[in-house]
């Protein structure tokens, strides 16, 4: 199985993970949070949640289903960032949590939308050319690199909180904590200011993948968790299957070349020649 293949089926899986967990907790699962308990008719929300990542998930796994899968469920979580992450921040503007629980979003909103661009047919791209095109592709990047950079940022503002989440067999915890969050913002620039697209895009993605299997995995086999408790994990799962559909989708591409419309375009040939 090629990498995209690969890439492609996890983030599906997970999706639908996501909303087995939904459907046994009865709330929202692991990405879909934010949302004021004062709201009226939140656990229709709720149910909304849990059918739109089944429902997508189970969708990207059919050749038939998958890109309109994707592009629902760019859309979905686009509006769920708009109404319940972005409100957080302009109440919020210098606390960094808000922004980092914005990323996760961002994250997964470019893992979605990259695999619409690569799954749409001719005539959804023609129907759809600014969106699945290089303009959307290239805003999928952007929001990518700029969700990087604020779990950068929060890896320095809440030390108290990344230090004891360093496996206790690694010395000098906080050195650690200072280099990923480091890695974050170095990969998150390199993404945005297009400088080096492929590399940063690979690079955060090993290591948001490492975080999850150092920190998260053990802290599961730890358990036993609440439906609560899994949140934090599920989470990191889900922010590296987007990170590898990021990553996989600029194969083909030169690790240190300035993105541009060309450069996208030949990766796309060379990834089709292959």
């Amino acid at each position: 199985m090629s990498l995209k293949n690969s890439s492609h089926l996890i983030f599906a899986l997970t999706m639908i993970a996501i909303g087995i967990l939904s459907l046994f907790s009865g709330g929202f699962g692991g990405i879909w949070g934010g949302v004021p308990k004062s709201l009226p008719d939140r656990q229709l929300l709720a149910y909304a949640s849990m059918v739109i990542s089944l429902a997508c998930g189970a969708g990207l796994l059919a050749n038939r289903t998958a890109a309109s899968a994707a592009f629902v469920l760019s859309v979905f979580l686009i509006i769920w960032t708009i109404l319940f992450k972005v409100p957080v921040i302009v109440r919020n503007p210098l606390v960094e949590v808000a922004y980092q629980s914005c990323g996760e979003n961002l994250v997964l909103i470019a893992g979605a939308w990259l695999l619409f661009a690569s799954l749409a047919d001719e005539p959804e791209r023609k129907g759809l050319a600014k969106l699945a095109g290089q303009s959307g592709r290239r805003i999928a990047y952007l929001v990518y690199g700029l969700a990087l950079i604020a779990f950068g940022f929060s890896h320095f503002v809440y030390l108290n909180l990344t230090v004891p989440l360093v496996p206790e067999w690694l010395p000098k915890p906080l050195f650690w904590a200072y280099l990923t969050g480091s890695i974050y913002i170095a990969t998150g620039f390199l993404i945005v200011t297009g400088l080096a697209v492929r590399l940063g895009a690979v690079i955060s993605a090993i290591q948001i993948a490492l975080i999850t299997i150092l920190v998260w995995v053990p802290f599961i086999l730890r358990g036993p968790l609440s439906f609560e408790g899994v949140g934090e994990p599920v989470v990191s799962w889900a922010l590296t299957a987007a990170a590898f559909v990021v990553a996989e989708s600029l194969s083909g591409q030169p690790w240190f070349h300035r993105f541009h419309a060309r450069a996208i375009r030949k990766g796309a040939a060379v990834e089709g020649a292959l």
